[in-house]
């Protein structure tokens, strides 16, 4: 064995042994391989593998280890007054620059390795820290003991599952940070903000109409309804994560000319639902009475935009995200 890896380096390396393990897990299987067999592999003593690793399990988590290890210092020193900014920049950091290693690997190819229950193990450890270093985070910012628990297993979660998502779709072919951003702002709505909910609010002149095109047709889901004397309704439909998105008066002629031809000027406020197919949701938007405005039409900034005019007389862009190229 040390006559066919003659060409490797004597001197060890937390890069050389990752690297050996990694051969001996895809040629023997993760049980089937012990320390023993990684340090002969990497040219190296025994007892020189726990100068860098703990354990095999080691050589897979302790890149993100290390991360995790810097969360915890960070927050845990943090005194700013916005815990949920603190909170959503420190895991924005953790996963910036996260080269592909054998964590990527072994999470690609868990089932070649015999890895699976020791992944989800293993992982299941990871998300515990994290959880406990954000949900102290939280409540040192004034969440209750059921909302900071929350918070913490909710970003725990997030950060695990973008970097298994990321792994499989290709390591190395994009940073883990897009995917990342996806999976925090799905945990966000956990985090504790001065406004908890954007709720915008409609007078509806056909009630029924309008409740039939954006609950039925349009997809929002009825969270609550109420009825009152006089024939009074109301109806709040949820519609995924909510923002504000100001503009000034050069912005929205800039967005005007790229989303329509000029002949469907944005009102005051206009309402945006981002969905998945964009030119499927018109159609059927249209064949339920909505006027299009403008046809779908791909944005620079890798969006596919169509305005229409719904029930109610609101002004509603579609838009479907198209991401990098």
């Amino acid at each position: 064995m040390n006559e066919q890896r003659s060409g490797r380096p004597r001197a060890s390396s937390r890069e050389t042994l990752a690297e050996a393990a990694c051969e001996l897990f895809l040629e023997q299987g993760y049980e089937g391989t012990s320390i023993a067999d990684i340090a002969t592999r990497a040219g190296v003593s025994r007892s020189s593998f726990f100068n860098y690793f703990a354990s095999k399990a080691d050589i897979l988590w302790a890149g993100l280890d290390e991360r995790i290890a810097a969360l915890a210092s960070r927050l845990e020193s943090d005194e700013t007054t916005d815990a949920a900014s603190a909170v959503r920049s420190a895991l924005t950091d953790l996963g910036a620059d996260l080269a592909p290693d054998s964590l990527a690997l072994a999470i690609v190819n868990a089932d070649a390795m015999g890895l699976e229950a020791e992944l989800e193990r293993e992982a299941g450890v990871r998300r515990s820290r994290i959880a406990a270093t954000v949900s102290a985070r939280v409540r040192r910012g004034g969440a209750d003991g059921i909302r900071s628990r929350v918070a913490g297993a909710a970003h725990a979660g997030a950060v695990l599952a973008a970097i298994e998502a990321w792994a499989h779709d290709g390591a190395g072919r994009a940073p883990l940070a897009r995917t990342l951003a996806e999976a925090l702002d799905a945990a966000s709505p956990t985090l504790p903000i001065p406004v908890r909910q954007l709720r915008v609010v409609v007078r509806a002149e056909d009630f029924g109409d309008a409740l039939a095109f954006y609950r039925d047709e349009l997809g929002l889901v009825e969270q609550e309804s109420y009825q009152g004397e006089g024939g009074a309704r109301v109806a709040i439909l949820g519609a995924g994560r909510a923002t504000l998105e100001l503009s000034n008066p050069a912005q929205v002629a800039v967005i005007d000319r790229v989303e329509t031809d000029g002949d469907a000027p944005s009102d005051p406020i206009r309402i945006a639902f981002e969905v998945g197919d964009t030119a499927a949701v018109v159609s059927a938007l249209a064949d339920a009475g909505a006027e299009v405005e403008a046809s779908a039409r791909e944005t620079p900034w890798r969006s596919l935009n169509a305005r229409l005019r719904g029930p109610a007389g609101l002004q509603v862009t579609i838009f479907q995200e198209l991401g990098s190229e």
